[in-house]
């Protein structure tokens, strides 16, 4: 660096107005000039401004750890630019939040809460279907984004979740099944079209420093699972800067003084990853209409996005949440509209937390109260959301992608003059309508909870701690709702299922209905099942399991007391009928402290003991029957 140049920076650092910088800061930082590039001096320059000179308190003479104070600008860099308005806006909120948070400030305050208007589907009446047939036309006008920054640790599962197998039948993983599902239901849009597909169907993995590399991995060890490689776009979110107390001074590594400490902001990057890449323009410009985004470890949700899909079409709503019923406290958000009493209104999740007292200070004595259903009137969120592409990207435009975060530091006290930890701010993807205007068109879609939610989130030993009745959310729960949701799709179509057992698994009762288990490309819509579900007399005994892996393939007066698996190729039309009984596949405890079976068994507490089965496959095009 020239002369000039230094002797310009040391004058400009030297008028930079803050309130908490020591004269040594200035020092040392201004003796080290020399090694740094003209963006890294005025990084410097803004973190000096913003009072973070404490960051060069402990900086010794040029010569010494110069890659390291190096590093540390490089470091600020990428926190400076992966954060809409820089890391300058950060500091600014920061300081906003957290001394709203030591007043103790209620972020509801003026509030009154009401129930917002949305769409209550019963699965398979008249209703549900024509949704589902609307949302179907819509796919190739959506596109796709998968919410997966996350390691499973918390599961107790030594991966990315979207690896996990969603179901031990198949040992099919989360990932393989959303691609499947997103091809199959791509297929049946065009089908719709008659053929005229104008597009692939784009599909969005939003993924972290844990997980990019693993998922990208698992993507293509397994040829994307069918996917072409240019429909899959993996974007990732990088960590935020921690804070160190209410003034918002960067917290510094404790074992490295050249290093802030970092922690992710929160899903709710995905919205400033989505337009700060172009893909929300690309997609706008190519005559896309929706966003379709959802979790990372939720089975069944493909079985209500085509209707969910259909509501936002036919209601036109610009933000549609899909949602399940939840019950008075139950501990998931509740979608609620909340009016000002200035004027301003919006529709938005409410945490469970918040939600009970501010009905309580606003005229509901009780607060979150079931309703004559049985359920609370406030829809519970699930974070599946439909947004549509328009109204979405010119709201992100006024906000460079910024969604509204919230702040939740650990006091030492009731002084709240200290943090127990360094905190940070944090951002969740369904806060988005917070800063719509009341024109926005905000609204929500009720599934039956069987239906559609089933999260694998909880180990073991948290889930077994879960009040009896409510739901456990774990691998073992997860696994058994999705042989439930199957077992009662085809009661629907006619089919005589036996009622379930209860068993103990993990120290987690659950409902053991038939093993049901069918790819995508068989059935991704009700009308789908309806279609090749024949004859008065089809009927799964509880023991049973059957596994339905080929496209044609229809049940017809079958019988099943064990396990069939019938798999064929596309061309092949099979029907499948008779009496098939066998000693089956029984789902059988296991020790979860035992080391010798794998993490994904364990944090089940059962495996599957396949003693007897039937499988047929047919590997030829043409009419098959299979009689037994």
């Amino acid at each position: 660096m020239a002369s000039s140049v230094i002797d310009n920076a040391i004058a400009q650092l030297a008028n930079v107005q803050i309130n908490d910088l020591s004269s040594s800061s200035s020092l040392n930082l201004q003796k080290n000039l020399s090694i740094l590039s003209p963006d890294q001096v005025e990084l410097a320059k803004m973190l000096l401004a913003m009072g973070q000179g404490h960051l060069f308190e402990d900086w010794p003479d040029t010569g010494v750890d110069d890659d390291e104070k190096k590093a540390l600008l490089v470091q600020v860099a990428l926190l400076n630019s992966s954060y809409p308005g820089g890391l300058a806006s950060y500091i600014k909120t920061a300081r906003q939040l957290l001394a709203d948070s030591k007043a103790g400030k209620n972020p509801f305050d003026g509030f009154t809460p009401s129930v917002p208007s949305g769409e209550v589907l019963t699965f398979g009446d008249d209703n549900f279907i024509k949704y589902e047939e609307t949302g179907v036309k819509q796919i190739q006008n959506a596109a796709f984004v998968l919410v997966a920054g996350g390691l499973g640790e918390r599961l107790g599962y030594n991966g990315i979740k979207v690896a996990l197998p969603m179901e031990t039948i198949t040992g099919t993983c989360f990932l393989q099944h959303y691609i499947e599902s997103i091809l199959c239901l791509s297929e049946a849009s065009c089908r719709q079209a008659q053929g005229k597909c104008r597009r692939e169907v784009p599909f969005v993995i939003m993924t972290s420093d844990d997980t990019y590399a693993k998922t990208l991995q698992l993507l293509e060890s397994n040829s994307y699972f069918g996917m072409k490689s240019t429909q899959v776009k993996l974007l990732k979110q990088e960590k935020v800067a921690c804070l160190a107390d209410n003034d918002a001074r960067l917290a510094v590594d404790p074992n490295n003084k050249y290093r802030i400490q970092t922690k992710p902001h929160g899903h709710g990057d995905v919205h400033s990853l989505l337009y700060s890449s172009g893909l929300l323009k690309e997609w706008k410009d190519a005559g896309l209409r929706w966003v379709v985004f959802f979790q990372d470890t939720n089975g069944l949700l493909f079985k209500a996005i085509p209707a969910a899909l259909g509501v936002s079409a036919t209601k036109e709503y610009h933000v549609n949440s899909l949602t399940v019923p939840r019950k008075a406290k139950e501990a998931i958000g509740g979608i609620t509209r909340l009016t000002h009493s200035d004027g301003r209104e919006m529709v938005i999740n409410v945490e469970y937390n918040q939600l009970d007292p501010l009905l309580r200070a606003t005229g509901h004595p009780d607060g979150d109260v079931n309703c004559e259903t049985g359920y609370s009137p406030y829809p519970g969120n699930i974070n599946q959301l439909i947004l549509e592409i328009g109204p979405y990207m010119d709201e992100l435009s006024k906000t460079g992608g910024a969604i509204k975060e919230f702040v939740n530091p650990k006091y030492k006290d009731s002084t709240k003059t200290a943090f127990k930890s360094s905190t940070r701010l944090e951002c969740m993807m369904q806060d988005y309508p917070k800063t719509l205007p009341p024109s926005a068109k905000v609204g929500f879609t009720v599934t039956d909870p069987w239906l559609a939610y089933a999260p694998v989130k909880n180990n073991p030993d948290d889930a077994a701690k879960v009040p009896k009745g409510n739901p456990y959310h774990s691998a073992t729960s997860g696994e058994t709702a999705i042989y439930r949701s199957n077992s009662m799709i085809l009661r629907k179509a006619g089919v005589n299922i036996d009622d379930p057992v209860s068993e103990v698994f993990n120290g987690q009762e659950v409902e053991v209905w038939s093993r049901v288990v069918w790819k995508p490309k068989w059935a991704v819509t009700f009308s789908d099942v309806k279609t090749k579900v024949n004859g008065n007399n089809n009927s799964l005994s509880q023991k049973s399991t059957l596994v339905i892996k080929g496209r044609n393939v229809f049940i017809e007066d079958l019988s099943l007391d064990g396990t069939l698996v019938i798999d064929s190729v596309d061309d092949a039309e099979v029907k499948v009928g008779g009496v098939v009984q066998n000693k089956g596949w029984a789902i059988e405890n296991i020790d979860k402290e035992n080391s010798a079976l794998s993490e994904e068994v364990r944090i089940r507490g059962f495996k599957i003991n396949k003693m007897e089965h039937l499988e047929k496959s047919y590997s030829e095009p043409g009419k098959h029957s299979l009689n037994a």
